[in-house]
């Protein structure tokens, strides 16, 4: 129960996010062609919102299984192989986001220490804005966590991962029962 209403305020913040940046960008553009004018903190705001908006994507891609992956190698390894180098792969991808996560802690204490904001947005204070480097890779890691959990005691054997190849010749497929290739 808990994990479902993560996912949908997730969902929801990552759409959020980008209807957001899509209108701002559009209106922005056509300030600048239509009138001449422009809003000089869109473009600030766009930025940390696409931030935003990717680093909780990444942890909800690999919820999904959306990431692009590279398993060539993995497959040549029987059951087990694959669930000791998933293992290792999800403890390195564990490591790294704890540095990035402790990293981020002393970096947003400093600059909330330090009294920054935002260049154009000045009433945002930048360790706000900048937050979600710690936020992100929490999310990350948490998701990475429970990929570990379902390695190790469950029947899942590698990272769900999005196949471009099978899903394009799956396409091509359908459209040669359709007549159209």
């Amino acid at each position: 129960m808990f994990f479902k209403i993560v996912n949908k305020i997730e969902e929801g913040i990552i759409a959020l996010f980008l209807v957001t940046c899509t209108l701002l960008v559009f209106v922005d553009v056509v300030m600048r062609f239509g009138f001449s004018k422009a809003w000089i903190w869109s473009q600030e705001l766009t930025l940390h919102l696409s931030a935003w908006m990717v680093l909780f994507g990444a942890s909800y891609c690999l919820k999904l299984g959306a990431h692009i992956g590279m398993d060539a190698f993995v497959k040549i390894f029987p059951p087990l192989g694959r669930k000791i180098l998933t293992g290792i792969a999800c403890s390195l991808s564990l490591i790294y986001c704890w540095l990035v996560i402790y990293g981020a802690w002393i970096y947003l204490g400093k600059v909330k220490m330090l009294g920054i904001s935002l260049e154009d947005l000045r009433f945002i204070p930048t360790w706000v804005a900048h937050s979600i480097l710690l936020i992100g890779f929490v999310f990350l890691g948490v998701r990475l966590l429970i990929l570990l959990w379902t390695v190790v005691f469950g029947d899942v054997e590698v990272f769900r991962h999005a196949d471009e190849a099978k899903e394009s010749m799956a396409i091509v497929e359908e459209l040669k029962k359709e007549g159209m290739v």
